[in-house]
């Protein structure tokens, strides 16, 4: 009994560091969370000779802040050593990507708790924004071109930043990029500065839309998708709740999306009521 009183303040002590440490570390992942900038929908008409197009590349949001490597959510991605060797000490915002429609094979690959380096190999971060650079997008892209030219790793790439005279250039190039499965493009206004959040000067155009809704219920398939899932029923950020049927791969029908889970979808424009009209499956939300 002696003994426990003696080690009682100890004990108090030794709790209060490790809520101090807690409360520490919460705090760190809080701070190492990077001031990202976001991208709007091409909702008017714009005049594309002020814009630079590049392609909207479907990998993993990453953010180099000169010493290691985060998710757009502020967690450190483990990735191996010599991926980031010699990496300029320059923040840098781009895609971690391999190739077109190959999203599900970067996650996984980026997600192991164990590094697999045979998957890291194919993986470049491809630069699309310097974020502490005071200039404006076109100043920027000088810049970045000069950074990957003077860095010789084989994982570090730049984003191609194009130049287009025309709206129908434009969509004839949006037609070239989906037809190789690309996803779309992104329209940055050439005098744009770096700025933290949505910005109108930073445009997304897609064929189809997307968003993201909350997975309520399994719903059983039927025919030949009897014992596997047939539809999910869904409800999005505005309460409206409806089904997805379609976009699900066999493995996908057999292990659904968790209900509680926050799926992506797309959709072509919505009903009179809202409801997104032909909607499909497209993943789990990801960072």
């Amino acid at each position: 009994m002696f003994a426990i009183k003696l080690l009682h303040p100890f004990l108090l002590v030794l709790f209060g560091s490790l809520q101090t440490l807690s409360c520490y570390a919460d705090a760190r992942i809080k701070e190492a969370k990077p001031p990202l900038q976001h991208g709007v929908v091409i909702k008017n008409d714009i005049d594309v000779k002020q814009y630079w197009v590049s392609e909207k590349l479907d990998g993993m949001r990453g953010y180099w802040n000169g010493k290691q490597l985060f998710s757009r959510q502020g967690n450190l991605i483990n990735s191996p050593s010599w991926f980031t060797k010699n990496w300029p000490t320059t923040p840098l915002d781009g895609e971690l990507w391999t190739d077109r429609n190959q999203f599900q094979a970067i996650i996984s690959c980026i997600k192991r708790k164990i590094i697999r380096d045979k998957c890291w190999q194919d993986i470049r971060l491809m630069v699309f924004d310097l974020p502490l650079h005071k200039g404006n997008f076109t100043e920027r892209i000088r810049a970045m071109r000069h950074l990957i030219l003077m860095n010789k790793s084989p994982h570090l790439a730049m984003i191609k930043q194009l130049r287009l005279d025309s709206t129908k250039q434009l969509y004839e190039k949006l037609d070239d990029i989906v037809a190789q499965n690309g996803e779309g493009l992104m329209l940055h206004h050439q005098s744009a500065y770096y700025r933290t959040g949505r910005t109108p000067h930073l445009m997304k155009l897609k064929r189809y839309q997307d968003a993201e809704a909350i997975v309520l219920k399994h719903i059983s398939g039927k025919g030949k998708y009897i014992n596997l899932l047939g539809s999910l029923l869904v409800e999005d950020k505005s309460g409206l709740q409806f089904k997805i049927g379609t976009g699900f791969t066999v493995q996908e029908r057999k292990h659904p999306p968790p209900i509680g889970s926050t799926i992506t979808f797309k959709y072509v424009g919505k009903t009179q009521r809202g409801v997104p009209r032909f909607a499909s499956y497209l993943r789990i939300r990801e960072e």
